[in-house]
């Protein structure tokens, strides 16, 4: 039977590496570490088969309830049996739970009349969909495969699945109203499964065929390639998070991922020489340490090296109570889990939402992690003060920053322009919080006051100046999306969807929601996401992983272009990024130090059969110039992060100002804290401003050139030019 399953460590202390894969002798842990590996060994033991997700609970449940109902099944509980099975990648089990229950309400054996009928053949063309993915992308991959607009390598070759899963949404389509939700659910899917054959528009029955603007390739925007496999990043998994970062100081960009089933392997890959990218297993200290949704990075000890924070137990409700783990990098992209030293170990709550920032300016990170409270578990979310000695203190009721909420997304910025970094925080469920940093270890939340509270069911969120004015704008995404949605936005009907939020800053403070008159009108559904400057224009454009845990949320992931601060172009479609299988972290990133940023995207979704391959998407380059810049604090943390930077450049004798704040981009997926910044057409860097906030000193570095790299550190005045390694993308 085909699956979609990936491959998980056999055990909680070996990571899933090739054959081929270096091995050396694995670092000696202290007690701490050992205590972690042990203590998340035992959690997947103990918890993993009452997984929702990766367990066989729902089926179990399914056939418990069929058996007290004896002869005369309810129709919706074989439904929900089948719909579990699908979850867990057997699809063909599936397939046939849903034909059996059909034929015995077509036959008036069980009742449930049209209704049921509906939901059957809705769930079989899901079904046979997927067969088709598993059979044709899955197992015969390419570079082109799940890309919308399929087309290429991407039509399936086994057309078996797509075929039956046409005549389903047929019957549908046939026989549901017009513009209802799932009228035009099945509308969406049916037009997809009609590409993946080759065969659109014109296997779609004109009534239910999708306009070609839906799929179109408009414009000049160049079309990215799909190089994972190429560099050896093509990763199989579930949902996860993943960071870019050059862990072991080699001025080469390294990859972690992680998969957050709870057996899944925290997986790190370095560079060699030509660089292509390689997995040393027993040697990183990583064995053991799995699961976790999201990667968090920063340099909490300031000594110098990027340290990871892993972060579990989201969308598990009074299940997830796992503990995070704080990875001390040891200089060589070797790590030790330090969490119960440093003493984020007590508490353990559901989360996947953190970042770090000084929001005491007191030179050290301190941490803020958002947990997941519910009506099933009740938990305040963290604010971890760093102690300056490799511990952490939780301040949160003190400073008034608990929130009490479904936290999705946490993100740090200075928006007022005092220097302290206030807090955003984004919940799937309740008002958002914006709480503002008085300077004295307490916040207030005024984002009511300021008008930022929505979207009602929100995800990702990150400050960023977009239009380059200095002052911190703050997106906030909307996940009460799905499939129809897509439909009724290619047909231009009556927008029934929550948009995205674009908080305009008015360089006051106050917010003015500009989401639909800057063009950001597609219904997303983001998850991972991220920001960064793909064209290199100097202005920030944004890749919006998108989906749902639901089998059936086939949703192209988005890549907006911000055209020069004033609107935002959907590029999705031309630019070849418009991947339909789950998103998750995403990163902007030169990995082969041409200057212009690479896309990474951890492919996968929540349920077991729903798993699928890391992706990267090379740029082509649009011919604009750029500078790189790696900031060190003294007086700062070490990283430099929440450092306001100023680039002033000058093209054909005209200045302009590019701003930018040291970090790692969105909340779900992290860029490098080495920044490659586009100058589009400027001849000349004039300038680079530090506004560093501890201090409040404004920094001046000058004599900088173009298509360099280099390393300002506070205090010193002069740039220090440092020298990338040159090599191609393509290296395997």
């Amino acid at each position: 039977m085909a699956k979609r399953i990936t491959s998980f460590v056999a055990c909680a202390l070996l990571a899933a590496c090739g054959d081929d894969a270096p091995r050396d002798v694995a670092p000696a842990q202290p007690a701490g570490h050992l205590r972690m590996v042990q203590l998340l060994a035992d959690l997947h033991v103990r918890r993993n088969e009452d997984n929702v997700f990766v367990g066989e609970v729902a089926v179990r449940a399914a056939r418990s309830e069929l058996m007290q109902q004896g002869e005369k099944p309810k129709w919706q509980t074989r439904q929900d049996l089948g719909y579990s099975l699908l979850r867990l990648g057997k699809e063909r089990e599936a397939i046939a739970e849903f034909e059996a229950t059909l034929a015995a309400v077509e036959s008036k054996v069980v009742a449930g009349g049209m209704d049921a009928q509906l939901a059957l053949h809705f769930h079989l063309g899901v079904a046979w969909l997927r067969v088709g993915e598993t059979e044709n992308c899955c197992h015969s991959r390419t570079e082109e495969s799940c890309i919308l607009p399929l087309q290429g390598t991407a039509l399936h070759d086994k057309p078996e699945g797509s075929t039956r899963a046409i005549e389903h949404f047929t019957f549908v389509l046939q026989n549901s109203k017009e513009g209802d939700y799932w009228h035009l659910a099945n509308r969406w899917l049916c037009n997809v499964a009609a590409m993946t054959l080759g065969k659109w528009p014109e296997l779609v029955p004109q009534a239910w065929r999708l306009p070609a603007t839906a799929f179109e390739q408009r414009g000049a925007f160049p079309r990215f390639s799909n190089v994972g496999e190429r560099l050896g990043l093509d990763v199989e998994g579930l949902a996860g998070g993943m960071v870019v970062e050059d862990f072991d100081g080699d001025m080469r960009l390294d990859v972690m991922m992680s998969d957050w089933n709870t057996n899944g392997a925290l997986r790190l890959f370095t560079r060699n020489d030509d660089g292509a990218f390689f997995e040393r297993c027993d040697a990183n200290g990583l064995a053991g340490i799995t699961g976790g949704l999201n990667l968090v990075t920063a340099d909490y000890d300031n000594d110098g090296d990027v340290d990871v924070l892993v972060l579990r137990g989201a969308w598990l409700l009074d299940k997830g109570r796992y503990p995070n783990s704080l990875l001390q990098n040891r200089g060589d992209a070797t790590f030790t889990d330090v969490t119960f030293d440093a003493g984020l170990g007590e508490g353990m709550w559901p989360t996947q939402a953190a970042a770090f920032a000084d929001y005491d300016l007191d030179g050290d990170l301190d941490l803020y992690i958002g947990n997941e409270s519910s009506s099933k578990i009740t938990c305040a979310s963290q604010l971890f003060r760093n102690e300056g000695d490799g511990t952490f203190v939780d301040v949160a009721k003190q400073a008034g920053v608990e929130n009490f909420g479904y936290a999705k997304g946490v993100s740090w910025g200075d928006f007022d322009g005092d220097r302290d970094p206030d807090l955003y925080v984004s919940n799937l469920t309740g008002d958002n919080r914006l709480y503002v940093n008085r300077g004295l270890g307490t916040f207030v939340d005024e984002a009511n006051a300021r008008g930022v509270i929505g979207p009602e069911a929100s995800f990702p969120c990150w400050f960023w100046d977009y239009d380059n004015d200095g002052a911190l704008d703050l997106w906030v995404s909307a996940y009460a999306t799905g499939v129809g949605h897509l439909a009724a936005h290619a047909l231009s009907m009556p927008r029934d969807w929550e948009l995205n939020r674009l908080y305009r800053n008015d360089g006051k403070g106050a917010f003015v929601d500009v989401a639909e008159s800057s063009g950001m009108t597609h219904p997303a559904m983001p998850m991972g996401s991220n920001y960064g400057d793909v064209d290199g224009d100097g202005y920030l454009d944004c890749y919006l992983g998108t989906g749902d845990p639901h089998v059936y949320s086939l949703m192209p992931n988005v890549l907006y272009q911000n055209v020069a601060g004033k609107r935002f172009a959907d590029v999705t479609m031309q630019s070849g990024t418009g991947h339909l299988q789950k998103g998750h972290g995403v990163a902007f990133a030169d990995f082969d130090h041409d200057g212009d940023l690479d896309l990474f995207a951890r492919i996968g979704g929540a349920f077991l059969g729903d798993a699928f391959v890391s992706t990267v998407f090379e740029n082509p380059g649009f011919g604009n110039q750029h500078i790189t810049l790696q900031f060190v604090g003294t007086k700062e943390n070490r990283a430099a992060m929440g450092t306001r930077v100023r680039i002033v450049v000058a093209q054909d004798g005209v200045e302009r100002s590019i701003w930018r704040v040291v970090g790692t981009g969105g909340s779900f997926g992290c860029n490098p804290l080495r920044m490659t910044v586009g100058i589009g057409r400027a001849d000349r860097v004039i300038r680079v401003e530090a506004h560093w906030p501890c201090s409040g000193v404004v920094e001046t570095f000058a004599a900088m050139e173009s298509g360099a790299a280099y390393r300002l550190v506070e205090g010193k005045g002069a740039p220090e030019r440092i020298v990338l390694p040159a090599f191609s993308p393509r290296a395997r």
